[in-house]
């Protein structure tokens, strides 16, 4: 269905009124970085970023710590926190509005929130603490300095990360709400278009296959330098990037529009993001750098319009030719159009493959298993093999090297496939329905899905091999997602390894192991896990080291290292009381902070647990 055509005419009254409607008032706020001067930016609303929606824009400080960090606005501290994973040290301030600013990294805060924070901290003992004071409890002024920028939690350099949250914890893009110490007239740039099939009879130039081409520019926009044939229902994804003036970053933007002859037939706004689903990322992304621009069923965001099933399933009648732009906006109403054409095709079986393979291979690709095989003289009629049932199918397309069949498993997962050739076995072992609680039973693992465990439905692929300490599992693959952590309850044979120093690891395909963890059962291990991917078993016997850096009677700090299962929590004290350590884990350094700055004097002890049980100690005195 298209959309009218006064949407296009009217698209900035609309989001305009959007805006409104979400509290998005101009000049409400003040900048929190150099207010009055000149900002730059390293990262904006809406960027793909790994696993999720940056939710916020990062304020650069030119590689240093230390940037003063000032209210945007009067309030209250809704929240406070101080850790070293996620936003690291955060102060989450609450607005007469109703609004909530974030902001995230921090190296350290003001005195009067610092004192208030370890006050806490001393009195629970513990070295991370998130803490809601009660509403009015520490008030700020707009304009007041509040904290200092930093590099804490998952930071890859000193910034400020800044947000704004409507009420009920959406996060909207600030950059909406007129911060003119950033300035931005660069249009976005396209670097890739997909044209991805959405069923079993889609294809895109014949095949049933991604296909990603790189736009050409015209001048000022671009266009894609062929026309695109297709067949049946064809979607469209595109990766592209923003930058904004006088920074080299790559950004993301918020707003992708198609037209077909000039008329929208879809708009993708990114208008808010919702902490609460952000992971539903791993669905509306393809591998986290390619935007999908069509309705997904299981897709819970609702940047979509028009709100039907079928938006930007795109198909042409064999003898349609259409010209179509894919319109790329940023929060600037900076612009960059791509042309393309495409042309209705109809369903052939006689199709040049481009390569030929060696021999037959599967690929699975959601619910549709792609078998491709080298012609055969034995013929080509394949038999899959269900329970009791055979079902004959001929190549959904060949050429005179090779052969391509597609099975759709909703209908049913084949035991086996005879090609004539040969036989294969499928590794898909069964299909897992998305929110819904199943067990799945395997020969030597259990896997337990929740009922929003699950993005969409899955064709779930496991196996396993060695035995011992040399036991692997393939859970799935490591390109296709969880929404929530599974559990997995996975058999070992008996090994030579110390069991309570034995854990399970994700393996990475660089090789490199990734604490998961697990409890171990009579003859088995049970684990969770959010990733799928390769699993291992490895023994940790090796306690962390402690290295003092400085021990006197204003500070103690160290470095602390683990070999490999990673350092799990740390506890230091002297003269037998209790100090707190902050730790940054990027450097593996923890320090003292000590409580109305009292000086350290008396016997120094300092307990490292890594996460496999492994307890190192350091003592000495300070005199």
């Amino acid at each position: 269905m298209k959309l009218n055509r006064l949407f296009s005419v009217c698209l900035l009254f609309i989001l305009s009124s959007g805006l409104l409607a979400q509290g998005v008032v101009q000049n409400y706020y003040r900048s929190p970085v150099k207010p009055g001067g000149r900002n730059y930016l390293s990262g904006n609303f809406a960027e793909l970023r790994p696993s999720h929606f940056h939710a916020g824009i990062d304020f650069k400080f030119g590689g240093v710590s230390g940037e003063p960090i000032y209210a945007a606005a009067d309030g209250w501290v809704h929240r406070i926190k101080i850790s070293t994973y996620g936003y690291g040290n955060v102060i989450y301030l609450k607005h007469p509005n109703g609004q909530i600013t974030v902001y995230g990294h921090l190296r350290n805060f003001n005195e009067e929130l610092t004192e208030f924070i370890v006050r806490k901290m001393y009195e629970k003992e513990v070295n991370t603490l998130e803490v809601y004071p009660e509403p009015g409890e520490l008030m700020v002024k707009q304009g007041e300095q509040i904290a200092n920028g930093g590099n804490t939690g998952s930071s890859g350099g000193p910034h400020l990360h800044f947000e704004i949250r409507d009420s009920i914890d959406r996060a909207l893009d600030p950059l909406l709400f007129g911060f003119p110490e950033i300035l931005d007239r660069t249009a976005p740039t396209p670097q890739s278009i997909a044209f991805v099939p959405l069923d079993i009879n889609s294809r895109v130039n014949g095949r049933f296959e991604r296909v990603e081409i790189t736009p050409v520019s015209t001048g000022r926009d671009y266009r894609l330098p062929n026309t695109i044939q297709i067949t049946g229902k064809v979607g469209i994804e595109v990766r592209a990037f923003d930058r904004l003036d006088g920074a080299s970053n790559r950004n993301g933007f918020t707003v992708f529009e198609i037209s077909e002859e000039d008329s929208v037939i879809l708009n993708l706004t990114v208008d808010k993001v919702d902490h609460h689903i952000n992971r539903q990322f791993l669905l509306h992304a393809h591998r986290n750098r390619f935007t999908k621009l069509y309705k997904q069923k299981a897709l819970k965001y609702d940047f979509i319009t028009p709100n039907e099933e079928s938006a930007g399933h795109i198909s042409l009648e064999p003898s349609d030719k259409k010209d179509y732009k894919l319109r790329l906006v940023d929060a600037y109403w900076n612009q960059r159009t791509i042309s393309f054409a495409l042309q209705g095709k109809e369903l052939e079986t006689q199709v040049n493959s481009k390569t030929t393979p060696s021999r037959a291979s599967i690929d699975y690709h959601k619910n549709i298993m792609e078998i491709k095989a080298p012609i055969s003289a034995e013929g080509g009629l394949a038999k899959f093999f269900i329970g009791e049932n055979t079902f004959e199918m001929l190549p959904a397309y060949q050429d005179s090297r090779s052969r391509t069949y597609l099975w759709d498993m909703n209908f049913g997962i084949p035991d086996m496939v005879d090609i004539c050739s040969e036989v294969l076995e499928p590794e898909v072992l069964g299909r897992i329905p998305y929110e819904r609680e199943m067990l799945f039973a395997a020969a030597d693992a259990k896997v337990t899905f929740q009922e929003k465990s699950l993005l969409e439905d899955l064709f779930l692929r496991m196996n396993t091999s060695g035995s011992g300490n040399k036991a692997k599992l393939n859970l799935h693959t490591s390109t296709e997602y969880l929404y929530n952590p599974i559990k997995v309850d996975w058999t070992i044979s008996p090994g030579s390894f110390q069991r309570d120093k034995t854990h399970v690891y994700r393996v990475s395909n660089n090789g490199r192991k990734s604490f998961v963890g697990g409890q171990w059962k009579e003859g088995s291990i049970e684990f969770s896990t959010r990733n799928f991917g390769s699993f291992v078993l490895a023994q940790d016997l090796t306690k962390p080291t402690i290295k003092p850096i400085r021990v006197n009677s204003a500070q103690i700090r160290f470095v602390i290292r683990d070999n490999l299962s990673g350092i799990n929590n740390f506890e230091a004290r002297v003269n037998g009381e209790w100090v707190m350590m902050r730790y940054e884990h990027k450097q593996a350094v923890i320090w003292s902070q000590t409580l109305d700055k009292q000086p350290l004097k008396g016997e120094v002890v300092l307990k490292v647990t890594d996460e496999a049980g492994n307890v190192a100690e350091w003592s000495g005195t300070i005199n």
